[in-house]
C-alpha cells in the first residue's frame, strides 16, 4: 500500500479507515478505525466535534513507537446508514466499477450488464 512507500521514505502516515481488520492485515504502520459510511472517514459533515476527535486519535499515533499501531474511534454514526450512503454514492456506478461488475457476472456465467 501507499502508506508503507511513504513510511520508507521517512514520512510517517496515519490510516483513517472504515475497514481496519483489511488495513491492519496489509501490516500498516499506523490505523485508525471509524464505524462510519463510506466517504465519511472524518465524520459527519460540520460536525467539528465528530471530525475533531478522529483527527486526535489519528495524531495519537505518531506518538507510537512501537509498529503496527492500531487505534478505533468508539463513536456511532448519528444517521440512518441507508441515509448517509444516500447522500455519498453517485447515481450511476463509475466505468471502473461496471467493468468489474461485468468481469464477474461473466466469470459465474451470467450476461454482462
Amino acid at each position: 500500500m501507499l502508506a508503507r512507500i511513504v513510511e520508507s521514505a521517512g514520512i510517517p502516515t496515519v490510516v483513517v479507515t472504515m475497514m481496519p481488520d483489511i488495513a491492519e492485515r496489509f501490516r500498516l504502520p499506523r490505523v485508525v478505525g471509524v464505524e462510519f459510511p463510506f466517504g465519511h472517514p472524518f465524520g459527519m459533515p460540520q460536525d467539528r466535534m465528530m471530525q475533531r476527535t478522529v483527527g486526535l486519535a489519528a495524531l495519537s499515533l505518531y506518538e507510537r513507537t512501537r509498529l503496527p499501531a492500531r487505534t478505533d474511534v468508539p463513536m456511532v454514526w448519528p444517521v440512518d446508514w441507508k441515509e448517509a450512503y444516500k447522500g455519498w454514492q453517485p447515481r450511476e456506478a463509475a466505468p471502473i466499477v461496471k467493468h468489474l461488475k461485468n468481469q464477474v457476472l461473466l466469470k459465474h456465467g451470467k450476461a454482462p450488464q
